[in-house]
């Protein structure tokens, strides 16, 4: 049943059937899915998994359990709502042919895919309606047999992995874990927290524990047993069963991290942040070492750049048969302490037996390493108040050795992004960067004032310069998908046009021959191929700019034809410097890819659509960009409106604002602070601020330490101040943070309790992204209606008036 409340739509107020949208519009958001692709380690094949469609309402709402952040589907012991593969072929690079696997699971739904460290054979998991099993692929002979029962406990975490020597480790369902247990027909007692003084503050999580039903619930099912899995789906346990959060196994296949939930559980904090053994087990499952253990974390120091004490990030080193790293904050996780050796990163090598070796300190956050060899890795830093991020070489066999800083730019910055390392396989199957001495391969999304233009380059760490080698050239959009060679003359990339679907080429720098086209998917959306779109820039009032995307229909000439109603869809994001702000984002060249969310669809209806129109708000050096959202977002909506008008494309009176998320959030804002629009469409969105006390989207300060802002910044405070219709769709089980329903629901009653006119949407059993196609299809009716009676015939209303 979908719900719908408002006095609006009178003819439709009672409706609780599905409806479907327009044929146009319909017709888009039914288009097959393009094939994923994962490519072999030397590029001679790839694997193409085509997708299942969007699942039907019921299969929607099958039994899901919502605890400790998770939702899990009883009856499988893995995650619910799973969109799974439904068919898997290989197609081989040169020659082009196809291969059908044979022998795949009569009714598909397979994810999980995973290749054996010589890519003989693959794995992936089958999710039925009772469980979820481990079958095996052979590509020698390219067929799939069942390996397992319905075992894998996949709940959380990546339940396979494969060993050196071609067996499988296996986190399955306990065999002795018994059955579910049965919720008690009253309640033992009342539920009590105590708080003791210590400060806790935490943001809002949605599906937490609520009872001690809950919390057996919950180890029930993250009750897991290792078991090796040989290629004739032979089991032996490994180790003792348990709460088994993750296992990691070392690049030599000898030893087993693994992560052990334990209790107290909380009723604050979802799973991730539950206390936890992290233990080294050998390949056998004997215990060597209780390397770490984590307490509960639920008094964390507020802020982005706060995180938890002791040992955190813990992974084995890629370049190395068995070592572990992982960094220790020194400051007590609180980013308002001063000092120089602020994270400590340390090592500790097989047999496990010695003391921690320090590698490296950083001021500001450990933000991962990339390895190399022994004397070559690089390891990133960032600071989220100021948005940098610092990346220096480190010579590991010689920690006393100064790092050697080679980039440091704010993390927004597009233009001077020189991009990330090349990563390749090496001889323990784990991924290290591709590197000649000082030079490193790198791809960058390659920012600029036209937009996106990818490249390959060579970073070189010695002087900070970089050569590009290949970079993608107008009217395409490409990007390097795999490098196939240790010169990176030879590689794969992804290449789109704004009407040629995304396909994969291979291109040769070296014998300079012209690059070969190596699939041919088509374009699934022929039915708006002729439409034209283009990139614009224009300033804002105090001289920022700003930027967006408009799509106008096939033949739609300025100034010749008519102005057209205008769909403007947009998601604000805050920035700490100007001219970061002002930079260009996207692609104009990208393929114009019609997702379920997007608002594509309705230049099929005649509109134009003013797509990722920028709305930066910013706030430099000590001043944060919040204490200026109202007035910075108002103006950026000044000139979007301004730019399409005086394009000729736009007419001012018609035009619309939509957004999902904190995009619902910026319509509602707008709503209530102008009259610029003609009506606003705000989905799944956030409206009262002081439902999230502890901070939300990129604000750090509490409700306590800057009331004003959060007064100022919540729709729902000036409800009685919209003048404008507005829309509201959301999913009954969001389980986005935040974004609760009842935001919706509350928001909604404050505006009609002020008379305006408002239609709130809940959709049954959908989360945050709306997932049924019966949702999907209805959500675009109650767009294209609104849009149709407010935008689009808006003059007409108004003679009426």
């Amino acid at each position: 049943m979908v719900i719908l409340l408002g006095g609006s739509f009178l003819e439709v107020s009672a409706q609780s059937t599905y409806q479907t949208p327009p044929k146009a519009i319909a017709d888009l958001v039914n288009a097959p899915s393009t094939p994923s692709v994962r490519w072999s380690k030397n590029g001679d094949w790839m694997l193409l998994m085509e997708r299942s469609d969007n699942p039907t309402i019921e299969q929607l709402s099958q039994p899901e359990l919502k605890i400790a952040g998770m939702r899990i589907n009883p009856a499988t012991s893995g995650p619910s709502r799973q969109i799974g593969v439904e068919n898997i072929k290989i197609k081989k690079t040169q020659s082009g042919e196809e291969i059908q696997i044979t022998g795949l699971p009569a009714q598909p739904n397979m994810g999980g895919m995973s290749m054996s460290h010589d890519e003989k054979y693959m794995t992936f998991t089958q999710t039925d309606s009772d469980g979820v099993s481990l079958w095996l692929v052979d590509l020698t002979t390219f067929s799939a047999k069942k390996l397992t029962d319905k075992i894998i406990n996949d709940v959380y975490g990546n339940p396979i992995a494969w060993t050196p020597d071609n067996k499988l480790l296996v986190k399955a369902v306990n065999p002795t874990r018994g059955e579910i247990p049965k919720r008690p027909s009253a309640p033992a007692g009342p539920i009590i927290q105590e708080t003791t003084g210590d400060a806790a503050p935490s943001r809002t999580y949605q599906d937490l524990l609520e009872n001690s039903y809950d919390e057996a619930l919950f180890a029930y099912f993250m009750d897991s047993q290792l078991m090796e899995v040989d290629l004739e789906g032979n089991k032996k346990p490994i180790g003792p069963s348990g709460m088994i959060k993750s296992m990691d196994l070392s690049p030599d296949g000898n030893y087993i991290l693994v992560d052990l939930i334990k209790k107290p559980f909380s009723y604050l904090v979802p799973a991730s942040r539950f206390p936890y053994d992290v233990e080294i087990w050998t390949i056998d499952g004997k215990k060597v070492k209780v390397l770490a253990e984590i307490p509960l974390d639920e008094n964390r120091p507020t802020g982005f750049d706060a995180t938890v004490t002791g040992p955190r990030n813990i992974n084995w080193r890629a370049d190395k048969p068995a070592m572990l790293y992982w960094v220790e904050a020194q400051d007590g996780g609180d980013a308002r302490v001063e000092m120089e050796e602020r994270e400590i990163v340390y090592t500790l090598a097989a047999p496990f037996a010695g003391s921690k070796q320090k590698l490296a300190t950083t001021p500001y956050r450990f933000g991962g390493i990339i390895w190399s060899d022994d004397s070559f890795a690089i390891m990133g830093e960032r600071w989220s108040r100021t948005r940098m991020d610092k990346r220096s070489i480190i010579n590991p066999a010689n920690p006393a050795q100064p790092k050697q800083v080679i980039i440091e730019r704010s993390s927004d910055d597009l233009y001077n992004d020189p991009g990330d390392p090349v990563m390749v396989e090496n001889e323990f199957g784990e991924y290290v960067m591709l590197r000649k001495g000082d030079l490193v391969y790198m791809t960058s999304p390659g920012g600029s004032p036209e937009g996106d233009m990818p490249y390959l380059s060579t970073f070189n760490t010695k002087t900070k310069e970089e050569t590009i080698l290949w970079r993608s050239q107008a009217p395409y959009y490409e990007r390097v998908a795999k490098v196939l060679n240790d010169d990176a003359t030879e590689f794969i990339t992804i290449k789109e046009s704004t009407d040629i679907q995304p396909n994969y080429w291979l291109v040769n720098t070296r014998k300079r021959i012209a690059p070969q086209q190596l699939t041919y998917f088509e374009n699934p959306y022929e039915s708006i191929k002729g439409i034209q779109k283009q990139l614009v820039t224009y300033e804002r009032n105090d001289g920022l700019n700003l930027s967006a995307v408009i799509y106008t229909p096939e033949g739609f000439e300025p100034g010749k034809d008519a102005p057209l109603p205008v769909l403007m869809w947009a998601y604000p994001r805050e920035y700490k410097s100007k001219e970061v702000a002002a930079q260009v984002r996207g692609s104009q060249y990208a393929f114009t890819r019609v997702s379920s969310g997007s608002p594509l669809f309705w230049v099929t209806r005649g509109y134009a659509i003013m797509d990722r129109t920028e709305m930066p708000i910013v706030g430099e050096g000590d001043k944060e960009p919040n204490d200026y959202f109202i007035d910075q977002l108002v103006a950026n909506a000044e000139a979007a409106i301004d730019e399409i008008v005086d394009l000729g494309i736009g007419d001012r009176d018609r035009i619309a604002v939509g957004g999902h998320s904190y995009g619902a959030f910026m319509t509602a804002n707008l709503l209530s602070h102008t009259n610029l629009f003609a009506a606003g469409i705000a989905r799944s969105g956030a409206y009262n601020r002081t439902l999230t006390p502890f901070g939300f989207q990129y604000e750090q300060r509490t409700y306590w330490e800057a009331p004003e802002v959060y007064f100022n910044m919540s729709p729902f405070s000036f409800a009685h101040k919209v003048e404008t219709p507005i829309l509201l769709l959301h999913g009954q089980a969001d389980n986005n943070s935040g974004t609760f329903p009842i935001q919706s629901e509350r928001y909604y009653n404050a505006l009609k309790g002020h008379g305006a006119t408002a239609r709130l949407v809940f959709l049954p059993n959908e989360s945050h992204g709306y997932a049924a196609k019966e949702s999907i299809n209805h959500m675009l009716w109650e767009m294209d209606n609104w849009l149709e009676k407010y935008v689009k015939e808006k003059n007409v209303v108004d003679r009426a008036k």
